[in-house]
């Protein structure tokens, strides 16, 4: 049995939460990508969902444990 401490300390949640946004923005790229004349908001779109990219990727490397 793993203990909670464990658990946390392996970062699980973080870092499945990191590999789904990573998903995300893959297949958000592969979508825009295949557009032939992609609009304005569609270009605005991507470009907010990689922006936030960089914000959650802060959240993933600043979630480990203080201790130190």
């Amino acid at each position: 049995m793993i203990s909670p401490e464990q658990f946390d300390k392996w970062r699980v949640v973080p870092r499945i939460l990191i590999a789904a946004y990573g998903y995300m923005c893959f297949k958000i790229t592969i979508w825009y990508m295949s557009m032939p004349d992609p609009s304005a908001e569609q270009t605005a779109f991507v470009s907010v969902v990689w922006g936030a990219s960089a914000a959650w990727f802060n959240f993933y490397v600043n979630s480990g444990n203080k201790k130190g």
